[in-house]
């Protein structure tokens, strides 16, 4: 009986971070582009994040930004700011912001949407020249932002 009863609250846990999971559609920004709430209710990761910027499969942040935590990844680019420091110069909302949609903030800006669906320009489709069906499946998951984000707060000048 203890062992089904820890099996229903493991369940139930898994379930009810799963519904508190904000969608990309249903995320509310703020007037500067932040997003004040978490996206999961579960905190965020900073060694997943850290993967995650440095993964040419997931975030690929350094493709554009260079981060002196993370020089042993090669070919660092320079189109974006250095993240060096961006824990000191962001709050966790407006972080959360700039991974989410970085547009929101900087209308500009080249940085990919990572969690967004629709409303895109040109989208391709697997190679073949033709846009892609909407909606899109966002970049990175909720989970995956928020733990881009612990990473990214870690990142004080030095």
């Amino acid at each position: 009986m203890k062992r089904l009863s820890l099996t229903l609250a493991i369940c139930l846990a898994g379930t009810m971070s799963q519904a508190g999971e904000v969608a990309p559609k249903d995320v509310k920004f703020d007037d500067s582009g932040a997003i004040a709430e978490s996206l999961t209710g579960v905190a965020g990761d900073a060694a997943n994040g850290a993967m995650i910027v440095g993964s040419k499969k997931k975030g690929n942040c350094v493709a554009c930004h260079a981060v002196t935590a993370l020089a042993d990844i090669p070919f660092h680019g320079e189109i974006g700011p250095m993240l060096d420091g961006a824990g000191e110069r962001w709050s966790e909302a407006e972080l959360r912001g700039l991974v989410a949609n970085a547009k929101m903030t900087f209308e500009g800006t080249l940085m990919p949407a990572f969690y967004k669906v629709d409303g895109f320009i040109r989208p391709g489709d697997a190679y073949t020249g033709k846009a892609g069906a909407e909606p899109l499946p966002p970049i990175l998951t909720a989970q995956e932002i928020e733990d881009v984000v612990a990473f990214l707060a870690t990142l004080k000048e030095e």
